[in-house]
């Protein structure tokens, strides 16, 4: 089992890093896992700059950390995305990994699981997960589970017992979900709808503008049901 966890903080120490490596240390207990921990703080990332070149071409106009980063979690089974809450959204270096990671037309996560983490101090904490976790809906994977922290600014998260022992259960659940291939009939069905009516056809429409999108769609049997002549 191959798992990707991704700190969308720059802070490598900070509030967000902290329960991630919990999680981390979590998923190392297991003898059939192995875990990759991704700071945004080492990674070389430039902004999007909307060229769509990406869609045709299924690949990033950029030689920087991105295409390496997509295919890392391209080959996981599951991937753990954590930001902290700068005002009421995600991170910017995550936000630009959003942008440009492949992950809703591509469908980067189709079939994997998932579990997004986010910490805030004073307000939009929540803001933050819904923003991650319909980025992880759309983008195909199933939710394991959801951790939203408050906590004073360069304290640490793992003193409140009920946080650590919740990080436990979400782990666990996690782990388990992967090993069985959990339905989660309801956001598979969510799923279904939001690429068969939304994103399908529109990428269908612009024909071989989008080629790059319907070969990712090809190597992740994202619509296995269909035919070859479809395409």
């Amino acid at each position: 089992m191959r798992i990707v966890i991704i700190n969308g903080s720059h802070r490598k120490n900070g509030a967000t890093a902290l329960i991630l490596n919990e999680m981390y240390r979590q998923l190392k207990k297991y003898s059939d896992v192995d875990v990759q921990m991704i700071h945004v703080a080492d990674l070389e990332l430039k902004y999007c700059v909307g060229c769509g070149s990406c869609y045709k071409t299924g690949a990033c106009i950029y030689k920087d950390d991105i295409e390496n980063l997509s295919l890392s979690i391209a080959e996981a089974d599951g991937v753990i995305l954590g930001s902290p809450t700068y005002a009421s959204n995600v991170s910017g270096q995550m936000k630009v990994i959003i942008d440009r990671g492949h992950f809703v037309m591509e469908q980067l996560l189709y079939g994997k699981y998932a579990i997004c983490v986010t910490t805030y101090e004073n307000y939009g904490g929540r803001d933050s997960a819904k923003i991650l976790n319909r980025l992880l809906s759309y983008s195909g994977a199933k939710i394991s589970g959801t951790i939203v922290s408050r906590n004073k600014f360069n304290s640490n998260p793992l003193e409140d017992i009920r946080l650590k022992e919740n990080i436990e259960k979400v782990v666990c659940r996690f782990y388990r979900d992967v090993i069985r291939k959990r339905k989660y009939l309801l956001q598979s069905s969510k799923h279904f709808i939001i690429f068969r009516v939304g994103i399908q056809p529109f990428v269908m429409k612009k024909g071989s503008q989008y080629d790059g999108i319907i070969t990712h769609w090809k190597k992740r049997n994202v619509a296995g049901g269909i035919s070859d002549e479809v395409w």
